[in-house]
């Protein structure tokens, strides 16, 4: 891996870990990310001071094909359940290439920062069960401020429209589930999939836990927190490109069914997804689409004032 290829510093020495060929970006700030090329999928992220920031279960299967538990997933094009293809797409359990064309983004992307460009494009397998040819670049980036950023742009080099849906499924690390709130999602309609996807209206002032959660918030806003009382942590999401927001906790029953997630490990990890799962993206032939993540965690206060920082874009 030559060195010219990322912005700012990069760690390609990484070379194969247990996550497959993987690529370590690191911040000014001291903050790392590590990238595996297994899935295009974020693995780890710390910050200045090495805490890590999201959750990898002490069980997941950590080599192709299967998808690791934990981490960042991406899940295209399929999100969950809803279609014909295996859970959450195969994305996630396919081999990335890094990208030598590396489009440039708009201005505010530029800047101080670690990145590096991966893309995918369908295999002989792929067409097989999903007949659409694209292409899926992925830019995955660290701020000078040890941020993290993913921005996903997905091209039709068909013949033909082709939908899908989407999401960044990420898995944070939090002290314990039951000290954890979400603001920004009150008021709002989700589908509850342990409900056969019936739709509710969120009543609560923040979201809580105290059992499974599998919803999809619709329509959300593009600003969300999640807050870490223990650890006096705020996780702060910001998304465009996607309507949705996806919250799952499997809660301790539904833990000990899954062999690649601890019995206990519930309690360490809540799933936060930017994502477009309650309606499909279509592209036209030559349209392409873009999708953007960017998290960043940041000293908690007891409300989230966060929330009326501007987004991203």
């Amino acid at each position: 891996m030559s060195m010219g290829r990322y912005a700012g510093a990069t760690d390609p020495e990484a070379g194969r870990d247990g996550a497959g060929q993987a690529v370590l970006l690191r911040s000014p700030s001291g903050a790392t990310a590590r990238v595996s090329l297994h899935g295009g999928q974020v693995v780890s992220w710390t910050n200045d001071r090495g805490d890590e920031l999201l959750f990898t279960s002490s069980k997941a299967i950590m080599k192709p094909p299967k998808a690791m538990r934990g981490g960042i997933p991406i899940c295209f094009p399929q999100f969950g359940n809803c279609g014909t293809l295996e859970r959450h797409g195969f994305a996630r359990n396919r081999m990335w290439a890094l990208d030598e064309e590396r489009p440039g983004l708009s201005r505010s992307d530029s800047g101080s920062r670690s990145s590096v460009d991966l893309i995918l494009k369908p295999s002989e397998e792929d067409v097989k069960s999903w007949p659409h040819s694209f292409e899926f670049r992925l830019r995955i980036s660290l701020t000078k401020d040890g941020d993290l950023s993913l921005v996903s742009r997905i091209r039709n080099v068909n013949g033909k429209p082709f939908s899908f849906s989407f999401a960044y499924h990420t898995y944070l690390s939090v002290s314990d589930i039951s000290e954890v709130r979400i603001e920004g999602l009150e008021t709002l309609d989700y589908l509850d999939n342990l409900s056969q996807r019936e739709r509710h209206t969120e009543q609560g002032d923040a979201i809580t836990f105290e059992s499974e959660v599998d919803r999809v918030y619709v329509s959300s806003p593009n600003v969300i927190a999640v807050l870490d009382h223990e650890k006096k942590r705020t996780f702060v999401i910001r998304k465009d490109g996607l309507p949705d927001t996806v919250v799952w906790n499997p809660w301790e029953k539904k833990a000990k069914t899954m062999a690649d997630f601890g019995d206990e490990e519930y309690k360490q990890t809540l799933c936060v997804d930017a994502a477009a799962a309650e309606r499909q993206i279509t592209l036209r032939p030559g349209e392409e689409w873009t999708g953007r993540l960017e998290l960043s965690a940041v000293p908690s206060t007891n409300c989230s004032d966060h929330l009326d920082q501007p987004g991203i874009m």
